[in-house]
């Protein structure tokens, strides 16, 4: 049944146009929490109310062609059966590989073959993918034969606070600089197209934002960050839908009927906190949404306040006879492997989107390594970080036990290592500058320069992964678990060029700013491309789109950095004891589809976490749960004398 709405202000209101100008609607969110479903749903309802649309994704993974049953691809192309609606999958890679092409052809004549390869090896700069998308907004800004362009997949705060960079164009462009997305001159002819885009999206009478999320505590904490983020750079959230609740009708056990009680909870708590216009929801349905009947049943249920329909019996394909064996599909031994230490110090590294459960399944490793008696650090670099919940003790930015005998956690503090970082930069540009007599160089601006780099959102991650760095010198340690590892758009940070005019690289920067940092970040990167060392796991649930975008961040760290993935680790499998009907049988089924697939792409033995009734939190939660987890309950017990962590 769908849910009423908290505010005066409708869905409809949101969306639908009230002007003769082209309107814009952004829908932002996870993958996974079905945003391009509802992005779908919501330009087939506007062109079914007679608005002329256009549907634009720049998500990596996307299942546009999947929903509407039709190839649609990097072009626009007319959606068949829908009068008034069109459609585009941007490719992140081509629209990169376009603005780089864009930005050296007119300075081929110009420069010689050494600053072009400088300037080439600068757009390698992974901040270019994210403009290269922005860019492709920008281009749809000017769309008059559209009442409304839906984008599914808006640009994040930290997308918006590149374009700002930096505050002053006309004074960098004058002196022909750099910034981490290229070279300034090569940015002349955007600045105007950026500025006014962002107006644009700063304009709430042209542009709707909208969230979509999961019925979920940390969904909804999540959304509430990102939405700050973007309230503080002007651009304000009018609509929530939290989609995929647990329809009551199907909900026949304690099990699932506590599910639904926590989900309601959430959304009620979302309706009264979350800042925004109007609030919709959309129910869990037995299978993916695809075909112009399930998306006209959630256009209807949020934009017109109809019932939703839950057809159990014809909603999916999925052949739902028999029972579904999940741990036919796992590999204990090979999980066990490479789980367990050996004479040096072992990393496990447990990453994935947010919502997928990953700092419960590194929380829970940490754990039972402990308990088989290796001397055991987790650390966090999510900001957030929620591992005192997980573990209902203080954790902070240095390493303390949390109450097990071997388990000790820690946090990095985002706002403290920025604060720490900068001014080891800035000390170091100070001492790189002061013993100078090039009476050329204007040293204060040198450093005004750099100062202003250092509000890129960059800054942010090279701050984290320097005291991320610092965690492999924690001696004592037979096991480091870090609770998110760097993406291989961080660690490609490192690999900028060293000699820009204008602005400082920043990844070059840290690796001088200190005797032997350059040596020091080459051996972190060796060791965690090390399978003997290291254990990249990606924390997933059996669904496309978290499997697609584990499945790309996974290639791009190997294509990228040379790390390749060692484990895979399958989360909210529905259990077999509870929900014996049709619905959860298509669901299970489905889940057990998508695990066949996860097993052809990835390389990597698969662990297997089932579905709780509640988050595990405290000790003896995380322990029960590590014995469900594949593998864990068999991690090899430390034979090795007793060490005394740092």
């Amino acid at each position: 049944m769908a849910q009423s709405q908290s505010t005066a202000t409708s869905a409809r209101e949101v969306v639908e146009p009230s002007s003769d100008d082209t309107e814009f609607v952004f829908f932002s969110g996870k993958g996974g929490v079905g945003k391009s479903t509802v992005s779908c749903a919501t330009a087939t309802w506007l062109a079914d109310n007679d608005y002329e649309t256009l549907l634009v994704t720049t998500d990596p993974a996307p299942n546009l062609s999947d929903i509407f049953g039709q190839s649609i691809g990097h072009e626009v192309t007319a959606i068949d059966g829908i009068e008034n609606l069109s459609a585009i999958e941007i490719d992140p890679d081509t629209a990169a590989e376009e603005y780089r092409q864009e930005t050296i052809e007119p300075m081929r004549e110009l420069l010689g073959e050494e600053e072009i390869q400088t300037v080439e090896e600068q757009l390698n700069s992974p901040c270019v993918e994210e403009i290269a998308a922005f860019d492709n907004f920008v281009d749809f800004m000017d769309s008059p034969e559209y009442d409304v362009v839906v984008f599914d997949t808006a640009p994040t705060g930290h997308t918006i606070r590149l374009m700002e960079l930096p505050s002053d164009w006309n004074a960098e462009l004058e002196k022909g600089g750099s910034t981490c997305i290229g070279p300034a001159a090569s940015m002349e002819d955007k600045k105007q197209d950026y500025e006014r885009a962002i107006d644009t999206l700063q304009d709430d009478e042209r542009t709707s934002f909208a969230f979509v999320g999961k019925p979920e505590d940390s969904s909804i904490d999540e959304i509430e960050r990102s939405a700050s983020d973007l309230g503080e750079l002007g651009i304000e959230s009018q609509l929530l839908i939290l989609n995929g609740y647990l329809p009551e009708s199907v909900c026949e056990d304690p099990f699932f009927e506590g599910k639904r009680a926590d989900e309601q909870a959430v959304i009620k708590r979302a309706q009264e906190e979350f800042d925004a216009d109007a609030t919709a929801t959309y129910p869990l349905q037995p299978g993916e949404i695809a075909g112009l009947d399930l998306l006209a049943d959630v256009g209807g249920v949020l934009y017109d306040g109809t019932e939703a329909t839950v057809d159990v019996g014809t909603a999916t394909d999925v052949d739902a006879d028999g029972a579904v064996d999940f741990d036919s599909m796992a590999d204990a031994e090979a999980v066990v492997d490479q789980l367990t230490p050996g004479d040096e110090t072992q990393y496990l590294f447990f990453t994935g989107k947010g919502g997928v459960g990953k700092s419960t399944v590194a929380s829970t490793a940490a754990t039972k390594l402990a308990e088989a008696g290796h001397e055991t650090l987790v650390v966090t670099t999510d900001p957030a970080a929620h591992l005192e919940d997980i573990f209902g003790e203080p954790v902070g930015h240095e390493p303390t036990s949390v109450g097990q005998e071997n388990l000790d956690a820690a946090r990095i503090d985002q706002e403290k290592a920025l604060a720490e970082y900068r001014e080891q930069v800035l000390d170091h540009v100070t001492e790189m500058y002061e013993d100078k007599e090039d009476t050329q160089i204007d040293v204060d601006a040198a450093i005004a320069n750099v100062e202003e780099e250092l509000e890129s959102p960059c800054a942010e991650e090279m701050a984290a992964l320097e005291k991320f760095v610092s965690y492999f010198d924690e001696d004592g340690y037979d096991v480091v678990v870090f609770d998110t590892a760097p993406t291989g758009h961080t660690l490609r940070l490192l690999e900028l060029p060293s000699d820009w005019k204008g602005f400082m690289d920043l990844g070059s920067l840290t690796k001088g700013a200190a005797p032997a940092k350059g040596d020091q970040y080459d051996e972190v990167i060796e060791t965690m491309k090390d399978p003997e060392r290291s254990t990249f796991a990606f924390v997933m649930y059996p669904e496309y789109t978290p499997m697609m975008e584990a499945y790309r961040a996974a290639a791009d760290l190997e294509d990228q950095v040379g790390i390749e993935t060692s484990l895979v680790v399958a989360n909210y499998l529905l259990p077999e004891e509870y929900g014996d009907n049709a619905f959860f049988a298509n669901r299970r089924a489905q889940q057990a589809q998508y695990l066949d697939e996860i097993r052809d792409r990835f390389d990597a033995p698969l662990m297997l976490a089932p579905l709780r009734q509640d988050e595990p939190i405290g000790l003896d939660e995380l322990s029960a749960f590590g014995e469900e987890i594949t593998g864990l309950a068999d991690v090899v017990e430390s034979d090795a004398p007793e060490v005394t962590p740092s």
